[in-house]
């Protein structure tokens, strides 16, 4: 016997009931009449006349328009479910496969589709949360990322705005105190990012099956910083060296296999972080080097600044959606403006550096620390991970707020060389 027909166990496909007398069917094949009195009509709620509402018949059903069936709602606040075009009840599913509720006008819940979320491309910022925002499920243009209780944090970029400022606030004013108190502070200063960022990288890094070597890193790190600070740009270099050595017979102490997979994961660490960042040592040396820093890290504040503001005013074509979402290319115009209006300034007043040459200056670090911000985002993304840590509130860590710093510093001291040459 063959239970693949749909009436209650009959082979048949006729309507003989009596085919196999010994099977009940599971159904009755007499439908209540619409007379035949309702037995849970005393459960139903009445609508908004009074009236009870009967559950719609299949006939009802396929000679609507709507293709939906309201569960007992109605007016007064009763769920619906809608069949959409593709056939599903209730949801539908937006460009990144998610789902968000909606309420409809009578007070039902539903479900509605929407586009993907990273479509409202907002500012140009090194902001790795704003960068994030594709993957922290659709909220539409201009929402709030709500936090556990509730109430929204953050503004359009995707950040929490208040901490974002008073962190960076407290970052400057370190880097700022160590270079105009006691200068060789600031070599400290730069040893301690250069080994938070490597230990960021390392983390990183680990997520996709490398294992880079911590200690050799760091301290290659703090080789390359105090060489480039006691003997110049050439020692910056074999320092470098030094350091992929130590990492890979390090590794290599662990067999070929170690070795092979963790070569590559090692010397990206050792010249993106400590190598790059020495090059902030070497602009700090000559006598105005003080100037050269605060020029270089300027130039980068209004890059984001600028961007900041232009993308979340002006922002309409994304600039790297791929990449970072929430970029625009209105934001990176407004980096490019605000860095080179205030570099010339400052430039001028500090080192006597031509307007047209302050100019150029900031238009390239604004150039190269958004070159700097994707280049982070895109290792986020390729690793799967939101932020390299969460050591500073409103950035993520360390490393999220020196992925610009870390390109625009050795191009400072490029740039700085051949316009305002050391005296």
């Amino acid at each position: 016997m063959s239970y693949l027909d749909p009436r209650g166990g009959y082979a048949s496909s006729s309507d003989d009931r009596s085919a196999d007398p010994d099977v009940p069917p599971p159904y009755s094949y007499d439908a209540p009449g619409e007379d035949a009195p309702d037995p849970y009509a005393e459960y139903r709620r009445p609508d908004a006349t009074g009236d009870v509402r009967r559950p719609a018949s299949l006939e009802d059903l396929e000679a609507g328009d709507a293709g939906s069936i309201d569960t007992g709602g109605t007016d007064t606040g009763g769920f619906r479910r809608a069949a959409d075009d593709t056939g599903g009840i209730g949801r539908s599913a937006d460009d990144t496969g998610g789902f968000r509720h909606a309420v409809d006008d009578t007070g039902s819940r539903a479900y509605a589709g929407t586009g993907p979320a990273w479509n409202d491309a907002t500012a140009a910022t090194s902001t790795s949360q704003a960068e994030w925002e594709m993957t922290a499920g659709p909220r539409g243009p201009g929402k709030r990322r709500a936090g556990r209780d509730g109430k929204a944090v953050g503004g359009r970029a995707g950040r929490n705005l208040p901490a974002a400022i008073a962190v960076g606030t407290g970052l400057g004013a370190v880097v700022l105190a160590a270079l105009f108190v006691y200068k060789p502070a600031l070599l400290i200063v730069i040893a301690v990012a250069a080994s938070v960022g490597i230990w960021e990288m390392v983390r990183a890094l680990q997520t996709s099956g490398a294992n880079p070597p911590l200690i050799p890193l760091i301290a290659g790190g703090l080789l390359i910083t105090g060489l480039a600070w006691y003997s110049g740009p050439d020692s910056l270099i074999l320092a470098l060296v030094v350091t992929v050595l130590a990492a890979i017979v390090w590794r290599i102490a662990d067999g070929a296999a170690a070795f092979r997979r963790d070569l590559t994961a090692s010397i990206l660490i050792a010249v993106y972080v400590p190598f790059l960042l020495g090059f902030g040592v070497l602009l700090a040396e000559p006598v105005d080097g003080r100037w050269r820093v605060v020029a270089a890290l300027l130039a980068v504040v209004l890059s984001d600044t600028g961007g900041y503001a232009a993308g979340v005013f002006f922002g309409k074509h994304p600039m790297a959606p791929k990449i970072s979402p929430k970029k625009s290319w209105e934001g990176f115009a407004g980096s490019v403006i605000a860095a080179a209006l205030g570099s010339a300034v400052f430039l001028y007043y500090s080192l006597h550096v031509p307007v047209y040459w302050g100019l150029l200056f900031g238009a390239v670090i604004a150039v190269v620390a958004v070159c700097g911000d994707l280049a982070e985002s895109m290792l986020k993304r390729d690793l799967g991970i939101k932020d390299m840590s969460h050591l500073l509130p409103g950035h993520g860590g360390l490393m999220d707020r020196l992925d610009s710093i870390l390109f625009a510093v050795p191009t400072a001291y490029l740039l700085l060389s051949l316009i305002a040459p050391p005296g």
